[in-house]
C-alpha cells in the first residue's frame, strides 16, 4: 500500500514546524487496471504451460514418464538433440556475425548506399519464414533449384544444397539478421565513441580497440541479441519442416509436428519433447546471459553530451559496399526473383529462352481457384490486425506498471511477459490444444483461438517496444498532470502514450509482421473455417504445386509490404517517427 503526503490547507510551508500527516491511497483505477492486466497475462502465459505439464506427465495411471521414454527411445534421439543444437546455434551465428558488421556500418562508418543497407537489412523481416524457406528450394534445391542445377550444369556438382543442414542454417540465419541489426543499431548509436578514441591515442589498432573496448561495451545488446536468435533458432519450424524432412534432418519442431499430425496422435510424447526444447532454450539463455556483467559496468549513456563520430572506410570502402551489394543480392533480390519466376511460368523448370518466352499469370489465376484462399487472406490479415492492437494495449500497460510503478508484484509480472520467449510456437500451439480441447469455450479451431494465441506468443515483442518507449520519458509531466487533479488514466491517456507513440506503433507493426506470417503456432491450431495464408502456402507446397506457392507467396510479400507502407503513411501524416 502506498502513501502520499498531505499538508493541510493554511498550514506552514516547507519549513514549518508542524509535521505532515500522511493517509494511505485508497484502491483507484490504477490498482484495478494492474489487476485486470495482470490476470490476463498470467492465465495466458501459465495454463498452456500448465495444461501441457499434465498431458506430458499424467495419464490415467497417475504420474508417469512413458512419454519421454516414447519420445526419446528411438535409437536416432541424440542424432535429433545433435541436430537441434547446431542448426539453432549455428544459424544464430551467422545472424550474429552479419547483423552486427550491418548495423556498425550502418550506424558507425562512411559507407555508401547507406539506403541500400538498411532495406538490405530489413527486407527479410518482410518476408515469411515460410515463404523464405520455399524461395531457397527454388534457388538450391538440388535439380530443382535455379542455382544448384545451373552449377551442376557447368561444373558437374554444387556445393550448395538447401536439403543439408548446412543450407538450412544459411537460410535461417539470413532470415534472423534482420532482427540482430535492429538491436544492434541503437546500441551502436547510443555509445560515445570517446572511448573508443581514447584507446586509439594510446596507440590500439583497429582490431584492438574492437575487441577490447567496442565490442565490451555493445556486449548488453549483443547478448540480448544472441538470445533471441538462439531462441528462434530452437523453434524454427518451416526451415526444418520443408528443407531438411525430406532428406530426413530431423529437429525438435518436426519432431512435434510428426507425433502430432501421426496415427495414432501421441500429445504425451510430443509434450515430452516440446518441454526438452524449452529446457535447451533456458539453458542457451542463461549461458548466453551469464556473462553480461551488472547494467552499470556497461553504461555508456551519461548526462554529458556527445557527438557521434564517423569511421572513415578508407581504401577498403569499395570492397565493403561491394560485400554488402553481394549480401543483399543472396539474401533478398535472389528470393524475391525466385519466386516471381516461378510465379510466371507454367510449369516448374529452371531457366531457360523457353521459359522466358512463356510466362503468363496462369498460376495467379489458380491461385483465386484454391478451395478456401478468400477467407484466408481475411482471416489473416484480421487476426494480424486484431492481434497486434490487443498486444500493444496490454503491453503497453504492463510496461507502465513494470518501468514507472512500485506496485507489488511487477517484477513477477515482468517474468510473466518474458516467458513466451523461451516457449516455441509449436509448443505453446500444443498446449493451447490441451487447454482449450479440455475447456467447455468452444474456440478451438476458430479465428479466436489464434488471436489468443499470437497476443500470448508476441507479447514479448511489445513489452520491448513499449517498455523502451516508456525508459526515455521522464516522470516531470505525468507530476505535473496529477499535481492539477487530473487522473492516472487521464495522465496515461493524454501525456504517455502520444509521448511513447513513436514506439508503440514501432511495436504494432513488428507483431503485426510476425502474426501475419506465423505458422508454427498456427499449423495446430487452425481449423477448416479458421485457415490463414501460412497454413495454406504450406499445404499447397506439400502437394507439390509450386506455381501456385510462389503465386501466394508473392502475394503475401505485397500485402504485407502494403499494410507495413500504409503504417508508416500514417504515423508520418500525424509527426510520429517509426523505427522498427
Amino acid at each position: 500500500m502506498t502513501a502520499e503526503t498531505l499538508t493541510p490547507r493554511g498550514g506552514p510551508g516547507p519549513a514549518g514546524e508542524e509535521p505532515t500527516r500522511t493517509r494511505p491511497r485508497r484502491f483507484g483505477v490504477k490498482h484495478l487496471v494492474y489487476l485486470v492486466v495482470f490476470l490476463i497475462i498470467a492465465y495466458l502465459v501459465i495454463s498452456p504451460v500448465f495444461y501441457l505439464l499434465a498431458a506430458t506427465f499424467i495419464d490415467d495411471t497417475g504420474f508417469t514418464l512413458d512419454a519421454f521414454v516414447r519420445a526419446f527411445g528411438d535409437p536416432g534421439a541424440l542424432r535429433l538433440v545433435a541436430n537441434t543444437v547446431i542448426f539453432s546455434v549455428g544459424s544464430a551465428i551467422i545472424a550474429l556475425v552479419l547483423g552486427t558488421a550491418l548495423a556498425y556500418l550502418q550506424a558507425r562508418t562512411d559507407i555508401r548506399m547507406k539506403g541500400l543497407l538498411f532495406a538490405a537489412s530489413l527486407m527479410p523481416l518482410v518476408l515469411p519464414a515460410v515463404v523464405y524457406a520455399v524461395s531457397w528450394v527454388f534457388l538450391y534445391g538440388g535439380e530443382v533449384g535455379i542455382v544448384s542445377s545451373t552449377l551442376v550444369a557447368l561444373f558437374g556438382s554444387s556445393p550448395l544444397s538447401a536439403y543439408r543442414l548446412p543450407g538450412m542454417i544459411t537460410a535461417s540465419g539470413l532470415h534472423l539478421v534482420p532482427l540482430v541489426f535492429l538491436f544492434m543499431v541503437p546500441a551502436f548509436r547510443a555509445m560515445d565513441p570517446s572511448l573508443e578514441e581514447a584507446a586509439r591515442v594510446a596507440g590500439a589498432n583497429w582490431w584492438t580497440v574492437t575487441r577490447a573496448v567496442t565490442l565490451k561495451l555493445i556486449r548488453p545488446a549483443l547478448s540480448s541479441s544472441a538470445i533471441i536468435v538462439l531462441v528462434l533458432g530452437l523453434e524454427s519450424f518451416e526451415m526444418p519442416q520443408i528443407l531438411g524432412e525430406s532428406k530426413g534432418v530431423s529437429v525438435f519442431t518436426s519432431r512435434i509436428y510428426f507425433l502430432m499430425n501421426g496415427y495414432p496422435t501421441d500429445i504425451g510424447a510430443a509434450g515430452a519433447v516440446s518441454i526438452a526444447l524449452m529446457a535447451i532454450a533456458v539453458l542457451l539463455m542463461y549461458g548466453t546471459g551469464a556473462g553480461g556483467g551488472s547494467r552499470k559496468e556497461h553504461q555508456t549513456v551519461t548526462g554529458k553530451a556527445f557527438k557521434p563520430v564517423t569511421v572513415s572506410l578508407g581504401k577498403v570502402r569499395p570492397i565493403v559496399n561491394i560485400g554488402v551489394f553481394l549480401y543483399f543480392l543472396v539474401a533478398v533480390v535472389l528470393p524475391i526473383v525466385a519466386l516471381l519466376y516461378v510465379s510466371l511460368i507454367p510449369f516448374y523448370s529452371t531457366p531457360s529462352w523457353d521459359t522466358l518466352f512463356s510466362l503468363s499469370i496462369d498460376n495467379y489465376v489458380q491461385l483465386s481457384k484454391v478451395r478456401g484462399i478468400g477467407p484466408a487472406i481475411l482471416n489473416t490479415v484480421v487476426i494480424a490486425l486484431v492481434s497486434a492492437t490487443a498486444t500493444m494495449i496490454l503491453t503497453t500497460f504492463a510496461a507502465w506498471f513494470v518501468v514507472r510503478s512500485t506496485l507489488f508484484g511487477r517484477r513477477i509480472l515482468e517474468f510473466l511477459t518474458l516467458v513466451p520467449l523461451v516457449v516455441p510456437g509449436l509448443v505453446l500451439g500444443l498446449g493451447m490444444m490441451a487447454v482449450y480441447l479440455r475447456s467447455p469455450l468452444p474456440i478451438y479451431g476458430t479465428v479466436v483461438i489464434l488471436m489468443i494465441a499470437y497476443i500470448t506468443r508476441f507479447m514479448t515483442y511489445g513489452m520491448r517496444y513499449a517498455s523502451s518507449a516508456m525508459t526515455q520519458i521522464g516522470n516531470e509531466l505525468e507530476e505535473a498532470a496529477l499535481v492539477n487533479r487530473a487522473g492516472w488514466l487521464t495522465s496515461f491517456r493524454r501525456i504517455l502514450v502520444p509521448l511513447a507513440a513513436p514506439g508503440i506503433l514501432s511495436g504494432w507493426i513488428f507483431v503485426f509482421l510476425v502474426s501475419f506470417r506465423e505458422l508454427a503456432s498456427t499449423v495446430l491450431l487452425a481449423g477448416p473455417n479458421s485457415e490463414v495464408l501460412s497454413v495454406i502456402l504450406f499445404r499447397q507446397y506439400g502437394e507439390g504445386t509450386f506455381g501456385v506457392v510462389a503465386a501466394l507467396s508473392i502475394v503475401m510479400v505485397a500485402i504485407l509490404s502494403l499494410i507495413v507502407g500504409l503504417a508508416y503513411w500514417i504515423g508520418s501524416r500525424f509527426g510520429t517517427r517509426i523505427e522498427l
